[in-house]
This record gives C-alpha cells, structure tokens and sequence, in this order.
C-alpha cells in the first residue's frame, strides 16, 4: 500500500519558526490592542496582505481557516452599529436600536480591528507543527520544558474529541437511544465527552510523568530548532507593521486611545 504523501506548504514563510510567527503575530497585534480607529487597522490589514499571500496557503485552505473571522466580523459590526455610542446624525431610533455617525464610524473601526488581529494570526498558524512549536518554545523562547511538553500533549488529544463524538454519536443510535430528544442527547455526549477527555488526560500525564518529562533536570531535545536571517526578518516586519499603523494613525489625527479619552 503507498501512503498518501502529506501536503507540505510551499510559501517562503512556511518554514519559518514558529516562534517568530508569534512573535511577529504579537508585534502586529500589540499596538490595534491600544486604539480603535478605522486607519490603524486598515494599515495594518493592507500592509499584513503580503504576509499572508507569501504563507503558503492555498486559496481553498485560506477561506477555510479564516471563515470564523470573516463570519464573526460583520457580526460584531453590525452588534455594534446598532447599539453602539451615539453621535453625531442618528440614522434610526427604535425601542433600544440607535443607529448614529459615530456608532456606524465604531463598527467600521471594530470590523477592520477584528480583521487585522485575527487574521494575521490564523493565517502564520495555519502551517505550524505543534512539534515544531514546542521545540522552539522550550530552545528559543526559553519555557520551562514541562510546561512546553504538557501543552503539546494537550494539543494533541484535541482532534481526538472529534473521533470521539463521531464514536458517542453512533453507539448511541446503535442501542436507538438517539433518534428523540436532540437537546438531552447533546448534554449527554458532551458530559460522555467531558469523562472521556479526563481519563485520558489522566493516563497521559501518568504516562509521561513514568517516561520522565517531568524531571527538573535540564533536558535534551532531538530535533534543533532553526533560527536565523528569516525569522529575524519576519519579526521586523510584523514591528513594521504595528509601528507604521501607529505613525499613519496619529499623523492623521485618528488615533483612539481606548483607556484614555476619546
């Protein structure tokens, strides 16, 4: 039998480190943290458009991932939009709808902010190894290797929930306990679910703790994690980009100090 090969990101930013690619995802994000105006994040957003082209996602894997934040941004604006501070003109005023300016002008702002922080960052991370991850968390980042080996030991049982639930769901329309009452049968597979990530969660870190991942000694890791000219670069360019927002933001006048006045 041949095995499928597996699909191996081509984009110049597919091997970088992840630690750089969240490095640079934190650079980008840190100064929209600080403001929401609409110019910040769409500079940020423009700017980040090479980032994201050169991460070698395919376009049917792009919208894939990102399909959460293209969903959830207009929500949150239009949220927004009517219920938001009031300003200016208002547009409409019904029981507790009103829409004004300067609620418009906030859901435009928070839908461009929403854009430029998430999708950078599920875009870097849609080609990271959680392996390859950890390794440069525990050698470049310096984390304690506990923490850094407990956690992919986490990430790892995650896609097993949903080999899980598929598993729950057909043994129990196998014994016809699933075919009535869809919002009990949900509560219970999610509480079947809850006992089943627990034991194994137990039995995970009991193994691990007998294998010795949990000695304070200093360990040795197997594989190196890289680190040079590209990830160095890739971090300027993310402070590049939260830095050049900023300027633009403030040399416009539209720079919006969230926990200072408006």
């Amino acid at each position: 039998m041949i095995l499928p090969t597996p699909l191996v990101p081509a984009g110049p930013l597919a091997r970088v480190n992840p630690v750089a690619k969240l490095g640079a995802a934190l650079l980008m994000a840190a100064p929209l943290v600080l403001t929401i105006d609409w110019v910040s994040a769409a500079v940020a957003l423009l700017l980040s458009v090479p980032l994201l082209a050169m991460s070698g996602l395919g376009w049917r894997r792009f919208w894939a991932r990102t399909a959460p934040v293209w969903i959830a941004a207009p929500l949150t604006g239009v949220t927004i939009a009517l219920y938001g501070e009031t300003s200016g003109t208002v547009h409409l005023d019904w029981l507790f709808v009103r829409i004004s300016d300067g609620s418009l002008a906030l859901a435009a702002a928070t839908v461009l902010r929403i854009l430029a922080l998430a999708l950078p960052s599920v875009v870097l991370f849609a080609t990271v190894d959680p392996t390859d991850l950890a390794d440069g968390l525990a050698q470049r980042a310096r984390l304690p290797a506990r923490f850094v080996l407990g956690a992919l030991g986490g990430l790892r049982l995650v896609g097993l929930l949903v080999d899980d639930w598929r598993e729950l769901e057909v043994a129990r329309r196998a014994r016809g306990v699933a075919d009535t009452g869809r919002l009990r049968r949900v509560l219970g597979m999610a509480f079947a679910l809850i006992v089943l990530a627990i034991r194994r969660g137990s039995a995970l870190a009991t193994s691990m703790e007998a294998r010795g991942f949990g000695a304070h000694a200093e360990r040795t890791w197997a594989r190196v994690s890289p680190w040079g000219a590209r990830e160095w670069l890739l971090l300027a360019a993310g402070a590049g980009i939260g830095l050049t927002a900023v300027a633009v933001a403030v040399a416009t006048g539209s720079w919006n100090f969230i926990v200072g006045p408006s």
